[in-house]
């Protein structure tokens, strides 16, 4: 068993993950699969909706530098067609922030919650892009967000935790991190 940092709020626990194991994401929540570029999806409570962040290339595969990722739903929970985000979601919501930091890197903010760092950068050893983070000192490649809601609004939902599934990119081992917002 690997141990893997917990952080909730301000507190760190020790979690155990199995080597090589996958963290078992809720079985209500379906798993993205077949989306060409797929950064990493975002779901949350009340619905099974997902948000896609996909790596935004044109047709020979060169990179959008002016808007490098491209977030849609996958509307699950209605007949599972592709939608894009509105106005709203995307600039309050789920939308993000890319700021060129050098060629082929960016820093990634969330519109809703910039407290955390995401960094677009193709990786030495697949030479793909990843959206990377550190979280206790820990960096990650991140495969997933989930946020739990539990009531609030619709301006303010009450997220009682964030949950960033993803894995080590020096040991490919699967990191779970989850924190109070």
């Amino acid at each position: 068993m690997a141990a893997t940092l917990l952080l909730v709020g301000s507190t760190l626990f020790t979690h155990s993950v199995g080597v090589g194991a996958t963290p078992l994401p809720d079985p209500s929540f379906p798993t993205p699969k077949g989306i060409a570029n797929q950064l990493f999806y975002l779901q949350r409570d009340p619905n099974t909706n997902t948000v896609i962040y996909q790596l935004n290339v044109n047709g020979a595969g060169k990179l959008n530098e002016d808007e490098p990722i491209r977030i849609f739903w996958i509307r699950y929970a209605e007949q599972g067609q592709r939608q894009d985000l509105d106005f709203i979601q995307r600039k309050f919501a789920y939308g993000v922030n890319a700021k060129k930091l050098a060629p082929e890197k960016y820093e990634l903010k969330f519109f809703a919650y910039g407290k955390i760092r995401f960094y677009l950068m193709r990786s030495s050893t697949d030479k793909a892009f990843h959206v990377y983070t550190t979280v206790a000192n820990q960096q990650m490649v991140l495969d997933r967000i989930f946020l739990r809601i539990e009531g609030g609004t619709f301006w303010v939902p009450n997220v009682k935790y964030v949950e960033l599934t993803g894995w080590n990119p020096a040991t490919r081992e699967p990191v779970v991190r989850r924190f109070n917002v």
